[in-house]
């Protein structure tokens, strides 16, 4: 028999609020019969859904909203959703934590300070980092990171990053192997700034120690064939390739509206590649691969996109439960420090 998942909800984060959240929710739970939610919000807002079964709703009087400061987030709006929600993952005085994951689409600033915050990282990492699937042409998927939550990586931070990649995807698919590709203008060693060189180097080191399997350097095209199975980069870069893909997406949808409106031998034409563009849409629409894992924490956090719909974040509760299910949190904590053994001082260490 399976074990129970307890999920915590900000059921007031994102654009749309309640009106994505909740209806997500239900499915959610029709769906996933070892699965309770844990629904956080204002009490007239969420205390609808106070009797449906395996769900417990917890009042926040409070929302961060899309455009507050970190440090409102994180100092004057204590009891918000967002706050809230997060504190269910944390264990005090030999209580266990209520919920085993927690799902926001809240401000990204706030949700990783926050988390920061409250959960604290993992011993033997620096930063956290945030990781997302992007579609690739195998139908896969390639999990990203860093896609923004650090704009200015050093090499260890990369291999960090490499490392809690390789836990995520073998928690989620069971694939014990996982290849791991860094992003680089060639894949050539001898291209790349010098943090990308010595980046290379430490993963090859990596690599001969069995932590992680690095193919090599990829460049931008690679994730979207799906060459590797986890793509390391910065921030900076990850967040561009990460709306680049959102881009490319509302890009196909607005082109099929467009040639459907358009004159009869337009139209035409587009009734007969319907077929073929549903397919490639639906191949690279990114609602199917919503929700980032906050890695590095000590506590399973995944941030929904903040335009979420109700089919996006209800794909998003999907990932949460899959990697609490897969005790995604051990999972990385056992390779972090099985890095920091087998690794040299220099390598291993946060700078």
């Amino acid at each position: 028999m399976l074990q129970r998942v307890r999920i915590a909800v900000d059921c007031m984060g994102g654009d749309l609020g309640p009106a994505a959240t909740l209806p997500a929710c239900q499915a959610f739970l029709s769906s996933h019969p070892h699965a309770e939610l844990l629904l956080v919000g204002r009490p007239e807002t969420v205390g609808v859904a106070r009797h449906w079964p395996r769900c417990t709703v917890i009042e926040a009087n409070e929302v961060v909203a899309m455009d507050d400061p970190v440090e409102v987030a994180l100092r004057r709006k204590k009891d918000s959703s967002l706050r809230v929600a997060i504190n269910q993952l944390k264990a005090a005085d030999g209580i266990p934590a209520a919920a085993d994951a927690c799902v926001s689409s809240g401000n990204t600033g706030a949700l990783m300070a926050v988390a920061r915050f409250v959960l604290k990282t993992m011993e033997g990492i620096d930063r956290p980092a945030i990781a997302t699937v992007l579609p690739n042409r195998k139908g896969t998927g390639t999990t990203v990171l860093d896609l923004g939550a650090n704009v200015d990586c050093g090499p260890d931070h990369l291999l960090q990053f490499a490392i809690m990649g390789s836990a995520l995807v073998t928690a989620v698919t069971e694939n014990p192997s996982p290849t791991v590709g860094l992003l680089n203008v060639g894949e050539e060693v001898i291209k790349g700034s010098e943090v990308i060189k010595k980046t290379g180097e430490l993963l090859r080191g990596a690599h001969e120690a069995g932590l992680v399997n690095f193919h090599g350097n990829v460049e931008g095209n690679d994730i979207f064939k799906g060459t590797t199975d986890i793509v390391v980069c910065d921030g900076f870069v990850g967040n561009v390739a990460l709306k680049a893909a959102e881009g490319l997406a509302s890009m196909v949808g607005e082109q099929l509206k467009a040639e459907f409106s358009a004159g009869w031998l337009s139209k035409a034409a587009a009734v007969v590649a319907l077929p073929v563009l549903k397919r490639f849409k639906q191949r690279v629409d990114h609602r199917r691969f919503n929700g980032a894992a906050l890695l590095g924490l000590r506590g399973l956090v995944f941030k929904s996109h903040g335009s979420a719909d109700a089919y996006a974040f209800e794909r998003a509760l999907e990932r949460a439960y899959e990697a609490a299910r897969h005790q995604l949190l051990s999972g990385v904590q056992s390779r972090v420090t099985a890095a920091v053994s087998n690794l040299p001082a220099s390598a291993a260490q946060p700078a």
